[in-house]
């Protein structure tokens, strides 16, 4: 069995963004409430066979293994190489450095390139393997497929087939205006995690990089995914709000886990 955990559903800044005083800000930041609180998207992936696998590295990662009461983990996927999702690979990698033990980092060819332009020394701690072909975690097959990004460019998303009951689920996090192909490994699934930052995002879409929930309610329509959890939200998804969602979709919060 695989028990996935989300231990971030922040989209870029997190909430509270700490220039903001919106409702949903000022909630998140009170000791009285904090449903809102939001650290950047990272979800943990539970395999008896394979262990601890986290998806997506970002700059509260230490938090989030505290949270989690975590002291080392077997692997890291890496979707891409933006800072709110590579920002705690410096951090693991200085954990790496004190225990003694080499980390471990999945991620498609160009991502690594792009990681490592940008922190040349973490290959003495981390491994990176290019992950641009299917690999085994356990019994589960991971393969994993770039996706556009908007006006931040490329993503990958990744999928995990269970070859003995046909049991899949995909984490896209970072993505809108999937072309057809892009959209082929996101049919029939068991779970799907899709970033939605607002319900419905009100600036140009040219503008844009992450799908709006409004949107995404017609795509799994077509997609018809037996359970959706909605991550990367941002500070206009309020929790304390009721929203029209479908009974196989809901929004993630930290601590919240799914099993396949």
């Amino acid at each position: 069995m695989m028990q996935v955990t989300f231990r971030g559903t922040g989209d870029s800044m997190g909430v509270p963004r700490v220039y903001c005083d919106c409702e949903v800000c000022e909630e998140a930041r009170s000791s009285a409430g904090g449903v809102n609180r939001r650290l950047r998207s990272l979800v943990q992936i539970e395999d008896e066979e394979s262990g601890t696998t986290l998806i997506d590295c970002g700059p509260d990662w230490g938090r989030q293994m505290e949270a989690a009461g975590l002291r080392d983990i077997h692997r890291i996927l890496l979707t891409h190489a933006h800072f709110d999702h590579i920002g705690g690979l410096v951090e693991w990698a200085d954990a790496c450095r004190w225990t003694g033990r080499q980390g471990t980092a999945y991620a498609p060819a160009e991502v690594i390139v792009e990681v490592l332009a940008r922190f040349p020394w973490l290959g003495k701690q981390i491994q990176f393997v290019e992950a641009d072909k299917p690999f085994q975690l356990g019994g589960w097959t991971v393969s994993c497929w770039r996706v556009h990004h908007g006006k931040n460019g490329y993503s990958y998303a990744y999928r995990f087939d269970e070859v003995e009951t046909g049991a899949s689920w995909a984490y896209c996090s970072d993505a809108i205006g999937l072309t057809e192909q892009q959209q082929q490994p996101l049919y029939g699934l068991d779970v799907l995690v899709l970033g939605t930052s607002f319900y419905e995002e009100p600036y140009p879409y040219e503008t844009r990089s992450v799908y709006d929930v409004k949107e995404a309610l017609e795509l799994i329509e077509e997609w018809k995914p037996r359970r959706v959890f909605f991550t990367h939200l941002s500070h206009d998804i309020d929790l304390r709000q009721f929203y029209p969602l479908p009974e196989c979709a809901r929004f993630a919060i930290s601590g919240l886990s799914f099993a396949l």
